[in-house]
């Protein structure tokens, strides 16, 4: 048995198939009915309009057109063709009353109504003339045969008739060629009037002389010669062209021929069919014929009724957008002032966006730069522990020989002692290999309490003794590269708190840059290094001084670790002099010597150290 549920469900669907079907019925002019006798349901065929333009007038354009509807209704089950002759404004009005669901117009024509009508373009007609050729459009500017008008320029203040002013070949072809030769086509006619279709009264003014000239389409005066209807010695053509493989004169240039379009409402499976059905038109068919084709092909570039209707907008600009907009607030007072609300609202609300964007941009580019900065910092302390493990191993390995060099020294000062030697030379010199000996061991000392983090042993000790030693070291270096000391001691002399091994390292290495500066120094060029130190009441003030090229990159980027200028440097030895002066509680401090006042010259280095007093009580 069924479910009533299910029973009452399957008459619902039905229903509601059924109020579809009758939807599309209404839209498409689709009707049944039934047979009484045979129950059987009959479909009536989807009723279509098509609007072409009657340029001929409506007689002749349904004689003209209607043999290809019916053509379309055979080749297309289940529909039926009715053509509509119309003229430019009539199919604006019934596409909007969606009266019409295809159209057959010229290009500019398409172009005017898909700006306010969604068109498919289907199909660009083949004339029956000139072989065919798809570039059928033009303008033909005709006077009598005895007119004073042979030119364009000659045109100037004459009385003339087109057709329509959305007529691409009985108009706008002609204004553009106007426009394209420098004239100006708004002032340029002393009268223009548009007669409308059919086209003929147009040619007839001409032979009366009501009017001075005509703009007419490509080839009408040549149908109407053809037709009887006037004498071609009658008539004159301005600016004539003939081109080759046609057969009509023309005073322009070409455009797309007539084109078949749909309107939106038009189901998709009709469109296709309908373009299978004109592209198969066979040219000797009898609709093409009657319709003056050779059939339909695919639609063709538009791209010089593009070029030409940017012409007419530069020939005819549109109001100022601020009259524009006066007058639709002045019509619309209620909507103006929403808009000008909305649009406030808006703009408030986007500089907030923005804002807030740049907030979080300037957010993220900061993150960015400290990740950029943790991740160097990353590579330094791995570099560090490194050459931690190699230095401590390197410290422990070079302890063992300095201490024998110690030791050895040691017994052969005591064996001259004993011998009674003591003032020789041999003494002398293993007192000097003694006391560097020493010096040795204890900066390995310091290297590894360095690396084991441990805190160095401070005492009270006087900057001039540890300049001097340190300078000691470097009199053989000075008298090689036959540099300069300048060596200057001002103020009151007084202790400070300090580590003597470690401030030592320190002078060494600066010492040892301002030598190897000294390397770049031109041939030629004086070479000094000053090292000054000032005794101020708080601090203590070391300069080291060259004349060398001066600093290659900026202080902190070469105080970083592992960065070096030199091609056999680790880029440690700043960093760590760093280090040690910020220990004694002072600051370290690069700089070229241009920065600076009160230097001996202008050109090269200057390192500044400061170091704090000593004082007991504290």
């Amino acid at each position: 048995m069924i479910n009533p549920l299910q029973k009452w469900k399957q008459i619902s669907i039905c229903f509601a198939f059924a109020l579809v079907f009758s939807h599309s019925t209404a839209v498409y002019g689709v009707t049944s009915s039934v047979d009484e006798n045979q129950d059987s349901v009959v479909v009536e065929p989807l009723h279509f309009r098509v609007g072409v333009l009657a340029n001929h007038g409506v007689q002749k354009g349904i004689w003209r057109w209607q043999p290809m509807m019916d053509y379309l209704s055979q080749s297309v089950r289940g529909t039926r063709f009715e053509v509509v002759p119309v003229d430019f404004d009539e199919m604006s009005r019934q596409l909007l009353a969606h009266e019409l669901q295809f159209i057959v117009t010229n290009p500019g024509q398409y172009f005017n109504l898909s700006s306010n009508f969604p068109l498919s373009w289907l199909a660009t007609m083949k004339s029956h003339q000139h072989g065919g050729a798809t570039f059928a459009i033009g303008s033909t500017i005709i006077v009598r045969s005895d007119s004073q008008i042979y030119t364009l320029k000659d045109l100037e203040g004459k009385h003339l008739v087109a057709s329509d002013p959305q007529a691409l070949g009985g108009y706008q072809a002609a204004i553009g060629l106007l426009h394209k030769m420098g004239y100006n086509p708004e002032n340029y006619f002393g009268s223009l009037r548009f007669l409308g279709f059919p086209l003929e009264p147009i040619v007839y003014q001409v032979r009366d002389g009501t009017v001075d000239a005509a703009i007419t389409p490509f080839c009408t005066l040549e149908e109407m010669i053809e037709d009887g209807l006037v004498n071609q010695a009658d008539f004159r053509v301005i600016h004539p062209t003939m081109p080759a493989g046609y057969d009509c004169i023309v005073s322009t240039q070409l455009y797309p021929n007539w084109s078949f379009a749909a309107a939106d409402t038009v189901p998709s499976e009709i469109t296709q069919k309908i373009t299978q059905a004109l592209y198969a038109l066979p040219s000797d068919h009898p609709a093409a014929i009657r319709a003056k084709t050779l059939g339909w092909t695919a639609p063709i570039s538009q791209l010089k009724v593009i070029k030409l209707f940017k012409e007419l907008q530069l020939k005819a600009p549109p109001p100022p957008l601020h009259q524009t907009f006066l007058k639709w607030m002045q019509r619309n007072k209620e909507w103006g002032l929403a808009i000008l609300m909305l649009f406030l609202v808006s703009t408030i609300y986007h500089l907030w966006l923005e804002y807030k964007f740049r907030q979080k941009s300037e957010f993220l580019i900061e993150t960015e730069r400290q990740l950029k900065d943790k991740a160097l910092q990353l590579e330094r302390m791995q570099s560090a522990a490194i050459l931690g493990e190699i230095g401590s191993g390197l410290a422990h390995e070079l302890n063992q020989p300095i201490a024998a060099i110690t030791q050895y020294s040691e017994g052969g000062m005591m064996q001259l002692n004993h011998s009674g030697d003591s003032d020789s030379a041999l003494y002398e010199l293993l007192a000097k290999i003694n006391a560097q000996s020493t010096r040795a061991g204890a900066v390995v000392h310091r290297i590894r309490s360095l690396l084991k983090r441990s805190r160095s042993s401070y005492e009270s000790i006087t900057l001039d003794e540890v300049i001097n030693n340190s300078l000691v070291l470097f009199r053989r270096e000075f008298a090689l590269h036959k540099v300069t000391l300048l060596q200057q001691i001002t103020g009151r002399r007084f202790a400070i708190l300090g580590d003597e091994v470690g401030l030592s390292q320190v002078l060494a290495n600066l010492i040892k840059n301002s030598l190897d500066a000294m390397n770049e120094v031109q041939s030629g060029k004086d070479k000094q290094i000053s090292v000054t130190l000032r005794y101020d009441a708080s601090q203590a003030i070391v300069k080291i001084i060259d004349n060398g090229p001066g600093l290659q990159r900026q202080p902190q980027e070469l105080m970083a670790s592992f960065c070096s200028t030199k091609d056999d440097g680790l880029g440690l030895g700043l960093s760590i002099c760093r280090d040690v002066i910020s220990q004694h509680k002072g600051d370290f401090s690069l700089d070229n010597c241009n920065e600076l006042d009160d230097l001996p010259w202008t050109e090269g280095c200057v390192v500044t150290i400061k170091l704090p007093k000593y004082d007991p009580s504290l």
